[in-house]
């Protein structure tokens, strides 16, 4: 049994770990060429040609603020109908979700002075947190995105199996992901006449 951690993206982070937490497989994928839809048929084949039957899978969710939507969510879309294809299950992780899980909340400084963090300086903090957490480095953020995931997959298996303590942001991210809360529907305004 492994746990595989994928960060979709035109440069897709791919983590395959054995139970014992050996990174078996930390690669950063891209498909062939840089013209879609060639790119994300092969992108997406070379993700399936490094899954295996019986994996655990956990797969980072359609980021919403990202300045090229149509493409990631073709990305992400390619990998999940291959995925189910193949009649593999997997988790999604919500992108803030991966974060929280190595305590990264997106700010830093004291109460009433604190700073978003953006772009290159939140992925520095999550690699920073990685390595702090697990000892894990690598040079793609997307890698170190893909190892979280790979790290949720297991706590997830964990989580169903044994009984276990995890800090409480590792624990509420693993109990959204098993018991998500439906969303309220929105009612309908009625036109007055």
């Amino acid at each position: 049994m492994r746990f595989v951690g994928i960060d979709p993206s035109t440069k897709t982070g791919f983590v395959a770990m054995d139970q014992g937490g050996i990174v078996l497989k930390a690669k950063e994928l891209k498909g062939l060429g840089s013209v879609d839809p060639k790119r994300i048929v092969t992108l997406t084949d070379e993700i399936m040609a490094h899954i295996l039957p019986g994996d655990i899978i956990c797969i980072e969710g359609v980021p919403f603020d990202t300045q090229r939507a149509a493409q990631a969510g073709w990305i992400h879309g390619s990998i999940r109908n291959a995925l189910f294809r193949k009649g593999l299950n997997y988790y999604e992780a919500a992108p803030n979700a991966v974060k929280k899980f190595v305590n990264v909340t997106g700010w830093v400084g004291e109460v009433g002075h604190k700073k978003r963090l953006v772009g290159k300086d939140k992925k520095l903090a999550v690699m920073k947190a990685v390595e702090e957490h697990y000892a894990f480095i690598h040079k793609s953020d997307n890698v170190v995105d893909a190892y979280i995931l790979a790290q949720i997959a297991a706590e997830i298996y964990m989580e169903q199996n044994v009984l276990r303590f995890l800090p409480s942001y590792q624990a509420e991210v693993i109990d959204t992901i098993l018991n998500p809360v439906a969303k309220p529907k929105k009612k309908k305004k009625v036109a007055k006449s």
